[in-house]
């Protein structure tokens, strides 16, 4: 049995989330019940220069953030896992992860790691962030292979 109770699953939406997911299910017995899932969506103002700005950033930021929802809602549907225990939300994706983990009292964070190069070979550069700092355990899942 394990000695995780409520372990938060930060996924990306892909079709790699499944590997993640189903990794942290390994680790809980399959009780969807200890799990939580949670999605950042970054702030869509960040991946424009300041001249953009006559772009409506408010509408596709809400765009952005209701087709994130509607992703999460249908993984959450595929695990079993209730929507008050999914989470999509906006902002920069490690410190909003380490923030919902110390919310729900996660003990255990599960993200996936594309790892490439340099130390995102072992930790990709979200997973490497949401380490420092965390109040609990990470462990990652290699991805993309």
């Amino acid at each position: 049995m394990s000695t995780y109770k409520k372990v938060l699953v930060a996924i990306d939406l892909s079709n790699e989330s499944t590997k993640v997911i189903a990794r942290a299910r390994e680790l809980v017995g399959g009780d969807s019940s200890r799990l939580s899932l949670v999605h950042v969506v970054e702030p869509v103002a960040a991946a424009y220069p300041i001249d953009a700005y006559a772009m409506n950033i408010s509408r596709m930021q809400e765009e952005a953030l209701a087709i994130a929802t509607e992703r999460m809602e249908e993984i959450g549907k595929q695990y079993e896992i209730p929507a008050q225990r999914q989470h999509t939300v906006v902002g920069s994706a490690a410190t909003e992860i380490r923030a919902l983990a110390q919310e729900c009292v996660a003990d255990l964070i599960v993200i996936g790691s594309h790892g490439r190069s340099g130390w995102k070979l072992l930790l990709g550069s979200t997973a490497n962030k949401v380490l420092h700092g965390a109040h609990c355990d990470i462990l990652t899942v290699r991805v993309g292979e």
